[in-house]
């Protein structure tokens, strides 16, 4: 397990919001170098504000667990004014605000994990709906049965009035994030990086529709500018995991981030979730964690609604637009194909047999289906009804 599970747990504090000079404070304080979250949480926790602790002397900091004299005197030190102030400039410049700890807006189910963030950059909006969340992970080499899981996931968990959350990875995570937009949900996307640096960057898309349309937020608690680093992203997970009552790992090979969220979902003691691989898949790491016990077998979606029941209420998702229906201005044609197809795949010779549209024909206006987000295609020309 990996070590920032090892620190002695600080004291717990009662939340208090954060006022405009505390919340310089802590940027300031997560500013210094050797100052991490662990630490940073440490020293308000001991002292009661970041505030305080900038003006502690050093053999007064010293006396808290963790903390050395290097440290000690970095914080003495403090942060550059001028590195503060390029922080709140650039979360003004991109929309992004601050969300401390103490702040009635941080998500309720992180502020109990072991090891919450002392605040997040946030774009977009939290909601009381978001108490209800679940996380949906997996590869980033998804295959065409792993993105069909994470889709079906996503879509059941909004349509049974949970968030979806995910790191907004390629394969798994931003099928999840996108399939819980287009049923009209609320996701939370938790990066590795910046939030004024999307990545990966085409995913930008995603970040916008979940801005613009009030669907969710986007957070980190890395600073503004900060790159997307190898050593940020499990850290990265223990967010996913930790604003979620229950992670469900969609697909996974047998070793990767994925299997490493499940494990820090178990630390934080929420449920964890694994939907079953085909035996012959290069994705065992799913049945992997179902026979080692370290997950639940999930079916469907209502297996985690179920879990999610002993937290929250179940109530309709809110803050995002109603999924649209399907256009009225549809060809002959492309009714035709539509009408015919389901959730389930089916190659393009079924389409035709059952459309009575000659192959040529049919893949013109499936491609022009898809391009509406009405129709998805599986490798080997499968089509599926989105």
């Amino acid at each position: 397990m990996a070590d920032f599970f090892l620190d002695p747990a600080p004291p717990a504090a009662p939340p208090v919001p954060a006022s405009d000079a505390e919340r310089r404070a802590l940027v300031a304080l997560s500013l210094v170098p050797g100052v991490g979250a662990g630490r940073a949480r440490a020293l308000v926790a001991d002292f009661g504000s970041a505030e305080r602790v900038l003006a502690a002397p050093a053999g007064r900091l010293v006396r808290v667990d963790g903390v050395g004299r290097a440290t000690a005197e970095a914080v003495r030190a403090g942060a550059d004014a001028r590195a503060v102030d390029d922080q709140f400039r650039r979360a003004e410049r991109v929309g992004a605000r601050l969300v401390a700890f103490g702040d009635d807006e941080y998500p309720a189910l992180l502020r109990e994990i072991y090891d919450p963030p002392p605040f997040l950059w946030v774009l977009g909006r939290f909601d009381a709906a978001d108490d209800r969340a679940a996380a949906v992970v997996g590869t980033r080499r998804a295959s065409d049965y792993g993105l069909r899981v994470a889709e079906a996931f996503a879509r059941g968990l909004v349509e049974g009035g949970a968030t979806v959350v995910s790191g907004l990875a390629y394969g798994v995570d931003v099928a999840a994030h996108r399939a819980a937009l287009a049923a009209g949900g609320r996701t939370v996307a938790v990066l590795g990086s910046g939030v004024d640096r999307i990545y990966p960057s085409r995913h930008a898309p995603v970040v916008r529709e979940v801005v613009e349309r009030g669907a969710g937020a986007v957070v980190s608690e890395l600073p503004m500018g900060a790159k997307p680093d190898a050593p940020h992203f499990p850290r990265r997970n223990r967010i996913v995991s930790g604003m979620s009552a229950a992670t469900v790992v969609a697909e996974a090979r047998a070793t990767g981030g994925a299997l490493l969220t499940a494990a820090i979902a178990l630390e934080q003691n929420r449920e964890v979730f694994a939907a079953p691989a085909p035996v012959f898949s290069d994705y065992e790491g799913t049945n992997r964690l179902v026979q080692q016990g370290w997950a639940a077998l999930a079916l469907g979606a209502s297996d985690v609604l179920a879990a999610l029941d002993a937290v929250a209420p179940a109530a309709a998702p809110t803050g995002a637009a109603p999924p649209a229906p399907a256009p009225p201005d549809l060809t002959a044609v492309e009714r035709r194909l539509l009408d015919v197809l389901d959730g389930e795949p089916r190659p393009l010779d079924a389409v035709c047999g059952a459309s009575g549209v000659d192959t040529s024909q049919a893949l013109v206006y499936l491609l022009q289906l898809e391009f509406r987000g009405l129709v998805r295609q599986l490798a080997g020309k499968q089509f599926y009804r989105a």
